[in-house]
This record gives structure tokens, sequence and C-alpha cells, in this order.
């Protein structure tokens, strides 16, 4: 009988937990209705006021054609490398010349291998060629304004010439 017993309170011990579980639902849930009730009124208000609006302002602001006054149009301010676009010579219509007296005039029959210089790969090569290059003894012979030239008429990273030596290479392989 005293096993009975046990068991018995076990179970009505569950059915107690169990109400006491249900009641918190329920209060917590009716508790909640009531807080936020106002603002789900709100919400709901201003849904019925959009569905039912027409939007003649949004429809004007977003049309797909722009008139020629309102129109936005990008203008490019900066080269490759973040040069300023006023200061190229390229914005003013002018390409920059070479000045071969400086460094020296070749042509294709004395053509040396340029990617033989680290920084210089096929494309570059073919750049430098299409604007006079050819050889190791042009390149060590550069001044500043001679690689400044360079670097807009290959349009390649401002800076990058000096930075890999360029002209100290191109001397030493010129020695070979």
């Amino acid at each position: 009988m005293l096993e009975f017993l046990n068991e018995a309170n076990w179970w009505c011990l569950l059915l107690l937990l169990f109400l006491a579980f249900l009641l918190g639902w329920l209060l917590s849930r009716w508790a909640l209705k009531n807080k936020y009730k106002a603002e789900l009124e709100e919400c709901q208000r201003q849904n019925s006021i959009l569905k039912n609006a027409e939007y003649t302002k949004a429809k004007s602001t977003f049309s797909n054609k722009a008139s020629s006054e309102t129109e936005i149009k990008a203008i490019k301010t900066r080269d490759q490398g973040g040069i300023p676009i006023s200061s190229t010579p390229a914005h003013t219509g002018e390409q920059p010349k070479l000045n071969f007296a400086s460094f020296g005039e070749a042509d294709a029959s004395q053509k040396d291998d340029l990617k033989l210089i680290s920084g210089i790969g096929p494309f570059i090569e073919e750049k430098l060629n299409g604007i006079g290059i050819y050889t190791f003894d042009q390149i060590s012979r550069f001044t500043a304004e001679d690689i400044e030239t360079v670097t807009q008429l290959i349009q390649f990273f401002p800076g990058r010439i000096e930075r890999d030596h360029w002209t100290k290479q191109a001397e030493k392989l010129k020695q070979k």
C-alpha cells in the first residue's frame, strides 16, 4: 500500500506541474496581448493606409526616365593608381612625348628580352615596344621625367618603375 501512495503522489505532482505550466502560459499570453495591443493596432492602421494609398509621389520620384536636368552623371576624377584626371595629359587631349634624345632610339632589330627585368612581363614588354623602347640600354638611361612619361604612356602603376629599379636592373643586364 505504501508503494501505491508513492506512485499516486508522483502522478499528482506531475498533474499539478502541468496545470501550473498551462496557467502560466495562458497568463503570459494575456498579459503580452494587452501590453502590445496599442502598438498592434497602430501597425494595422499604417498597413491599411499603405495598401490604399496611391504612390504618385514615389512613382514620379523613382521613374526610370530621368530628365536631362535631374539625371546624375558619373565624372571620372581619378585615373589608374589614383592620379587625378585633370593633371594627366590624356585629359587635356595631348599625349606625352618621349624624349628619345635623353635615352636613345632603337628599333625592333636591336630588341632585348625586356622580360628579364623584374616587373616586366609579356604585356608590359609589348607596351614598351609599342612606344619605341626595345633595349636595356634605353631603360638604363631613363631620367625621372622619362619614367613619368613612360608610366603615363603604358598606363602602368605610378612609382612601380622606381620601386622595381628597372634602370639598375637594365644597367646590369646591359653589361652581360
